[in-house]
């Protein structure tokens, strides 16, 4: 199954959803991610997912235009800015909505690096459990 995570910068959440789905379903499914305004990927980011044992360390921010000529089977859309401007081009694959709050902008309040860390390890942990139940409900 082709699955493309999709959000804003292809920063973070998409780039730890497809890290989990190639960690967790490396059989399964054949993970991307990219951003509808695709900037770099996050360090806070790849910390965190370095911490779980998944690493995106040599992941790229990506347009999603990079991969119009692709079949998917499923498009997930991590934020609702992706959402609203999810391309039009990816035909008829099932698209599936599941926002995640935004780490780096719930670290912008925060006092110290741990306290920050903490945002982005919660999401992470969220992201891994709704990737853990992908296969089963989309197949």
């Amino acid at each position: 199954m082709k699955v493309l995570f999709l959000c804003t910068g292809n920063s973070c959440r998409s780039q730890m959803a497809e890290g989990w789905a190639k960690k967790l379903h490396p059989d399964d499914i054949e993970a991307y991610s990219a951003g509808t305004n695709p900037g770099s990927v996050d360090p806070r980011a790849i910390k965190v997912m370095a911490e779980a044992g998944v690493d995106i360390s040599g992941h790229r921010s990506k347009h999603a235009s990079e991969f119009k000529e692709i079949a998917f089977d499923l498009i997930v859309t991590v934020c609702d800015k992706a959402r609203e401007s999810c391309p039009v081009w990816f035909g008829k694959a099932e698209k599936l909505h599941k926002s995640f709050e935004d780490p780096p902008f719930l670290a912008k309040e925060t006092r110290t690096e741990e306290e920050a860390l903490a945002h982005y390890r919660r999401v992470r942990d969220k992201v891994k459990e709704f990737v853990l139940g992908l296969p089963g409900s989309f197949k």
